[in-house]
C-alpha cells in the first residue's frame, strides 16, 4: 500500500492527504449526525479518493447539482428545517463533502479548507472536553498543512516540510491566541445545548416514571465537581444534594405540584438553620435545566455571575436560564436545618392525595396498620419507623434490573417483586404514608460522591443521582426520610455504588491491577477537572481577578478594555520596529540602486533586479546624451564601490556610501 502511494502523482498524494484531514474532522461529528448524512460523507469522501488515484475526471455540474438538491431534501425531512444547530451542521457537512468532487482550481481548495475549519469548530457545538479539543487541534494543524501546501508550487516542498512550515505559523500565532483568551471579554455561550436525553438513564429529570424502564443503565459521566472549604468534605450522611421536588401522583408519573396547584396554596418555606455552615464551590455540567444544586440546605443565593437565582417553597434553587455551558458558583449550607409548616395547615392536603383505583393492596396494608392498636394513635415519627423497619426485615432488594412494572406499582413493590431501585422505594413508601394520611413526598437529587485523590475534588456522578422522601410531621416540619437507606444501608452510608458496566479494555486493566485503573481514571478525570476550571470556566469574573493580579485595585470593564488595547499597540509597536530593524538588516547598497531604479522608471528607462548599474548608465547616457553624463558617472562610482577590484569595506565603505546617497539626492535628473 504505502509503495503504491509512493508511485502516485504528488497531486494526487496531496489530495488523499487532504480526504484524510476532513475525514478525521468529520469522525467525531458521526454520533451526532443523521445516519444518512455520515453514510453519504463517508462514500464522497470514498470516492473522490478513488478519482484522485486513477487519475479519473470529477463528476459534472449537474450529478453535483442533483446530489445538493437530494441532500437539502433529506435535512428538511430529517429535522423538519434547514435553520438551527442539528440542521445548520448536517449542511455543513454535506457541503464540505460534496465540495471535493469539484477541486479543480486554488480557489475551489480554498473553499474546502474554510469549510473545514467551519466543520471544525462545530465539533464544539456537542462537546468542549479536553479529548475533542486535542482532536481537534490535530485537525488545525492537518488543515494549516494543506493551507501552506495549497500556496507553494506543485510537489514542492516534501509534505513533511509543509508540515513544519505550518507548525511554526501555529507557534507564532499561539501568543495572540493567549492574550485575547485572557483578555477578549467573555459573551453569551457559543456552543450548543445538550440534548436531555435521560429515559433509561441514570441522572434526573423534572418527572418521574415509576416502573416503565425495566433496567437502569450507570451514566458514569460527571454530574459535578465540588471543592469543601478546608478540603474535608461533610459526614457521609449529610451528602444530599437537592434537585426537583415531586408532589403529585397520577399512580404512574410523579410531578411537581407547582405544575398543579396555584402558587397562593403553596406551603411556605419556613427555613430554619442551625450549627455551623459549610462553605464549597461547584462545578456544575450543562443540564439543560434551570437547576442549581446545593446541599441541603442553603438559605443564601449561591454566587453565580450572569444568572438571577431564586429558591421556591421546596427549598429548590432556580436560575432564570437553563444551564447549557459548564459553571461555577459558590454555595453556603447548613446540615441541621427544619423548614415548612410547623403545624396542620390547609395545604397539606394535597400531599395526602392519592389516584382513586390505584395500589388497593397498599392501602388495605395502611388500614392494617391502623387497627393494630400500638399504631392506633401513633404519629408520623412512629408510623415512618413501622415502614422503614418492614423494609428492612421483609426482603427487599435494591438493584438496577426490577423488569416493568404494572398499573399499581406500590403494590407489586411491597407483595411481589419486592426490588427496585431508588425511585421504587422512594415512591412505594410515600404511597403508604400518604395511605397512613400522613403528608408524604418525594425530593430527587444527588447522594454521595467520591473524592479524587489527585485533585482533591468531589466528585459527584449522574450515577448518584437518588429519590429520597421527606414526610410531615407536627411540630417539625418536613423531615428526610431516605427508604433505600433501609433497603441497602451501603447506597446511602458506606457509598457502596453499584458499578456500571466497564469495556473490554477497562475490564482487562481492573483485572490486572484495580488499583492502576482507579488511579488511571483520577488523573483522567483530575486533568478534565483543570480544562473545565481554567479554559471551559474561565468567566468574567476570572478576567477582573487578573487584572486584580497585575494592580488594578477595582477592575471593570474599562480597564479590561485598556489593558487589550494597549497590549494590541505594543504589540503593533513592537512589530514596527522589528520590520525597521529587519529593512535595515538588508544591504544599503542594494536599497540605495532600488530607489535608482525607481527613478528612472519614472524617466522612462525601465529595468528588472538584475541589470547592473553600468548598464542603467549606458541606457541614460543614449537616452539624454551629455545632459545626463552627471546621473551616467554617478552610476558607474556606485558599481565601482561595489564590485571594484579592491572595493571598499569598513568604515571607509559606510562613508562612500553615505557620501553617494547624500549626492544621489542632489542629482539633476534630466528632463
Amino acid at each position: 500500500m504505502l509503495t503504491r502511494l509512493k508511485t502516485l502523482p504528488r497531486d494526487a498524494r496531496d489530495t488523499l492527504f487532504l480526504l484524510t484531514v476532513i475525514a478525521w474532522v468529520l469522525l467525531p461529528q458521526v454520533g451526532n449526525l443523521p445516519l444518512w448524512c455520515s453514510a453519504l460523507a463517508g462514500a464522497v469522501l470514498v470516492w473522490r479518493g478513488w478519482l484522485a488515484v486513477h487519475a479519473r475526471p470529477l463528476p459534472g455540474k449537474w450529478w453535483l447539482v442533483a446530489l445538493l438538491a437530494l441532500t437539502i431534501g433529506a435535512t428538511l425531512t430529517t429535522h423538519r428545517t434547514l435553520l438551527g444547530r442539528d440542521a445548520g451542521v448536517t449542511l455543513l457537512v454535506v457541503l464540505l463533502t460534496l465540495k471535493t468532487l469539484e477541486l479543480r482550481a486554488r480557489r475551489d481548495a480554498f473553499v474546502v479548507f474554510f469549510l473545514g475549519f467551519f466543520c471544525m469548530l462545530s465539533n464544539f457545538f456537542y462537546s468542549q472536553s479536553l479529548l475533542t479539543a486535542f482532536s481537534m487541534l490535530v485537525g488545525l494543524m492537518g488543515l494549516l498543512t494543506v493551507l501552506v501546501n495549497a500556496h507553494l508550487p506543485v510537489g514542492k516542498p516534501p509534505l513533511l516540510q509543509t508540515a513544519k512550515t505550518a507548525g511554526w505559523m501555529a507557534l507564532l500565532g499561539a501568543p495572540i491566541m493567549l492574550v485575547l483568551f485572557l483578555l477578549f471579554p467573555r459573551l453569551a455561550p457559543l456552543w450548543g445545548v445538550p440534548a436531555d436525553a435521560m429515559t433509561g438513564r441514570s441522572g434526573l429529570s423534572s418527572s418521574m416514571q415509576v416502573g416503565n424502564i425495566a433496567t437502569l443503565a450507570l451514566d458514569d459521566s460527571v454530574a459535578m465537581r465540588i471543592r469543601f472549604e478546608g478540603g474535608t468534605p461533610p459526614q457521609q450522611q449529610d451528602l444530599y444534594f437537592r434537585g426537583p421536588v415531586l408532589s403529585n401522583f397520577d399512580g404512574r408519573n410523579w410531578q411537581p405540584l407547582r405544575a398543579f396547584l396555584p402558587s397562593r396554596y403553596a406551603l411556605p418555606a419556613n427555613l430554619e438553620v442551625a450549627g455551623a455552615p459549610i462553605n464549597y464551590e461547584v462545578t456544575l455540567a450543562p443540564n439543560n435545566q434551570p437547576w442549581i444544586f446545593v446541599m441541603e440546605a442553603a438559605p443564601q443565593s449561591p454566587e453565580l455571575p450572569g444568572y438571577r437565582n431564586v429558591m421556591d417553597a421546596d427549598l429548590q434553587w432556580f436560575t432564570n436560564r437553563p444551564i447549557t455551558d459548564l459553571v461555577r458558583y459558590k454555595a453556603q449550607s447548613y446540615p441541621i436545618f427544619r423548614h415548612g409548616p410547623r403545624q396542620q395547615v390547609i395545604g397539606l392536603q394535597e400531599y395526602v392525595a392519592l389516584p382513586p383505583g390505584f395500589n388497593p393492596r397498599t392501602l388495605a396494608l395502611a388500614a392494617e396498620i391502623r387497627r393494630d392498636p400500638r399504631y392506633a394513635a401513633a404519629n408520623a415519627r412512629t408510623l415512618v419507623q413501622v415502614a422503614l423497619e418492614r423494609l428492612r426485615t421483609g426482603g427487599y432488594v435494591y438493584t438496577l434490573e426490577p423488569g416493568v412494572y404494572g398499573q399499581h406499582t406500590a403494590d407489586e413493590f411491597w407483595f411481589d417483586r419486592k426490588e427496585g431501585f431508588c425511585e421504587h422505594i422512594a415512591s412505594a413508601f410515600v404511597v403508604l404514608m400518604r395511605a397512613l394520611d400522613i403528608p408524604a413526598r418525594i425530593v430527587t437529587g444527588y447522594q454521595g460522591g467520591e473524592a479524587n485523590s489527585v485533585d482533591g475534588y468531589w466528585v459527584v456522578r449522574q450515577s448518584d443521582a437518588h429519590a429520597w422522601a421527606e414526610v410531615w410531621q407536627t411540630g417539625e416540619g418536613w423531615v428526610r426520610v431516605d427508604p433505600t437507606s433501609a433497603v441497602a444501608p451501603g447506597r446511602t452510608g458506606a457509598f457502596q455504588r453499584l458499578a456500571a458496566p466497564q469495556g473490554v479494555v477497562a475490564q482487562a486493566l481492573g483485572n490486572f491491577s484495580p488499583t492502576l485503573t482507579a488511579q488511571l481514571r483520577a488523573t483522567w478525570e483530575a486533568v478534565n477537572n483543570g480544562w473545565n476550571q481554567w479554559v471551559l470556566n474561565y468567566t468574567q469574573g476570572k478576567q477582573l481577578n487578573l487584572l486584580k493580579d497585575i494592580g488594578f485595585e477595582s477592575p471593570s470593564w474599562e480597564d479590561l478594555s485598556y489593558v487589550l488595547i494597549g497590549i494590541v499597540v505594543v504589540a503593533a509597536l513592537v512589530g514596527a520596529a522589528w520590520t525597521l530593524w529587519d529593512r535595515a538588516q538588508h544591504d544599503p547598497w542594494l536599497r540605495l540602486l532600488t530607489r535608482v531604479r525607481k527613478r528612472l522608471d519614472k524617466a522612462g528607462i525601465h529595468s528588472t533586479p538584475a541589470s547592473p548599474p553600468r548598464q542603467l548608465a549606458q541606457e541614460v547616457l543614449n537616452r539624454y546624451g551629455q545632459q545626463g553624463k552627471t546621473v551616467h558617472d554617478w552610476l558607474l562610482r556606485l558599481e565601482q564601490m561595489r564590485y571594484a577590484a579592491a572595493p571598499s569595506s569598513g568604515n571607509q565603505g559606510t562613508q562612500q556610501l553615505r557620501a553617494l546617497r547624500q549626492e544621489f539626492e542632489r542629482l539633476a535628473w534630466p528632463a
